[in-house]
């Protein structure tokens, strides 16, 4: 079972599904409040040092569509990332860019808008996906070459999307987009296992 080799996105998967079990109790799909109370991310939370909504808004999610878009996108990433290059490298990935996508939501959004989703750390592992790829013992196998080829797809559909639909937050997919391969192509110390 991929989860077995994948402990970290398992255990991520675990909260943000408990995450919205106690929104879902406070009729999150009706309230902004709920989510702004439970710690989504605000215009103002750098200059008013509410710091800890970077992390999180991270957790929450706005509607079961979206909760479940963002958990299927990271079971299928971030098992893939983690068995491939290791749960150390994926932790740090998915926390740095996740952050760095709400810094960036955070300085973009409208005063009385907020900012919520995993989909930021989501789109971070997709970017550093590419570059870890390029680097990897593998880039030249034809099961590399067309799984970059999908994720460079993939990463251009959501940037598209969210171009389209006003309620995404395209400043952090991008955010976390960019920062993910930028941070693909920091070397790494563990060896990559052979994928399965």
């Amino acid at each position: 079972m991929r989860l077995r080799n994948a402990p970290v996105t398992t255990i991520l998967l675990v909260i943000i599904a408990a995450v919205f079990a106690v929104e879902w109790s406070r009729h999150v799909e009706s309230s902004d409040l709920v989510l702004y109370q439970m710690g989504a991310v605000t215009h103002d939370a750098l200059s008013s040092g509410e710091y800890w909504r970077l992390l999180a808004a991270m957790f929450l999610h706005a509607s079961r569509l979206h909760i479940l878009a963002n958990a299927w996108a990271l079971y299928q990433l971030g098992t893939a990332y983690e068995d491939l290059f290791g749960s150390r490298r994926f932790v740090f990935l998915y926390f740095a860019t996740g952050l760095c996508a709400s810094v960036a939501s955070s300085l973009m959004l409208p005063p009385n808008g907020i900012g919520v989703g995993a989909s930021g750390a989501v789109m971070g592992i997709l970017g550093a996906f590419i570059p870890s790829l390029l680097r990897s013992p593998w880039r030249r196998e034809r099961w590399a070459r067309g799984l970059m080829m999908q994720l460079a797809f993939w990463a251009l559909v959501n940037i598209a999307i969210g171009f389209q639909i006003k309620e995404i937050d395209n400043t952090a997919h991008i955010t976390g987009l960019v920062t993910g391969l930028l941070l693909g192509l920091v070397p790494q110390k563990y060896v990559p296992r052979p994928p399965r």
